[in-house]
């Protein structure tokens, strides 16, 4: 939802702050305060507009930050949202004690004190209580993405989950992604007998391998500029020609499965012995895979609203997957199509 999308936009603009890049900060506070204009969410326009004051403090630049401060402390009174006008006080406070205009400063300050006694002794608390359970839901949603955008070394967190050019056109707030692809190539690759070890080995141990074979498998795509759609399991979706143009994605899809066959004979089983008890591993054969390949029409397309999924549909899709499924150990099975490709 747009409201979904001014929240997340927001959360990256706090990333941002944290990090102390705060003309990015500023870019996607003012990213999400336009779709909050549009909404005429008013609680939104104030958090924003506060958002951008306090950056405009961080940047020295005091009659803007004292601007957007105001703003919102006017909107904040005007909707009787009472902790987000208590939260701006203080920051007006801290202004003017940063321009050391302490008279005006401590004024806020006393505003502020005398507004926090208000709250507290307030007898009706319905209102309050729906202001702090949004407000608990945006400070816990903002906490994640913290979170998740640090794990993922500070890079902006849609481009994290999706493909590049898929994150930018959500970031310009296109709202329903959905693309025809005439001719792409579909690359299915599943692991050989690996049910069989995962009930064997431990969790840790199990997602371990899977992350050391999958990320092997992203380098060689990488390499071949395809595309990882998603993993299932064991079994790992890739296509060429659609998040990128390959003008030759079969010659391309076919290089990658022949690389991806290679890594896979030279892959060595290896564990960190936090892990738990290794010795399973001198008893193990090297770890095949079978590979089905299709080429044909498909369409593709972001589904979710808070958790965007992009993934692909169509005849193409089904095929590739036959053919992984009747593949051998080892080999590439590819389509009659792909082959007069």
């Amino acid at each position: 939802s747009d409201y979904g999308k001014a929240i997340i936009l927001g959360n990256i603009g706090v990333v941002y702050k944290e990090l102390s890049d705060f003309q990015k900060a500023l870019e996607y506070y003012e990213k999400s305060l336009l779709i909050n204009e549009v909404l005429g969410f008013k609680v939104g326009l104030a958090i924003n507009l506060g958002n951008i004051g306090i950056i405009y403090s961080k940047l020295e630049d005091y009659p803007k930050a004292l601007e957007y401060l105001q703003k919102a402390y006017s909107l904040s009174q005007e909707i009787g949202a009472k902790k987000t006008s208590l939260d701006l006080l203080q920051e007006l406070s801290n202004l003017y004690e940063e321009k050391n205009e302490i008279e005006i400063a401590f004024s806020y300050f006393k505003q502020s004190i005398a507004l926090k006694e208000e709250i507290q002794s307030e007898e009706s608390t319905q209102n309050a209580q729906l202001f702090d359970q949004r407000r608990k839901i945006e400070e816990d949603e903002k906490a994640r993405q913290l979170k998740l955008a640090r794990f993922q070394e500070q890079e902006k967190i849609l481009h994290n989950i999706l493909p590049i050019n898929i994150a930018d056109r959500i970031l310009q707030q296109e709202t329903f992604i959905a693309d025809y692809f005439e001719s792409v190539s579909v690359l299915f690759m599943d692991l050989v007998g690996f049910t069989k070890l995962s009930s064997t080995i431990s969790p840790k141990q199990l997602v371990s391998i899977l992350d050391t074979i999958f990320t092997l498998a992203d380098e060689v795509l990488d390499q071949f500029g395809l595309e990882k759609i998603k993993t299932i399991g064991d079994g790992y979706l890739a296509v060429a020609n659609v998040t990128s143009p390959l003008v030759e994605h079969q010659k391309e899809t076919a290089q990658a499965a022949l690389q991806l066959l290679e890594t896979m004979k030279n892959f060595t089983i290896t564990m960190p012995t936090d892990l738990g008890d290794t010795n399973w591993i001198k008893d193990m054969s090297n770890i095949e895979i079978r590979i089905g390949i299709h080429t044909g029409e498909v369409v593709a397309g972001i589904i979710g609203k808070n958790k965007y999924t992009y993934d692909l549909w169509g005849d193409a899709v089904n095929v590739a997957s036959r053919m992984e499924s009747s593949s051998e150990p080892g080999r590439i099975h590819i389509s009659e199509a792909f082959a007069k490709s």
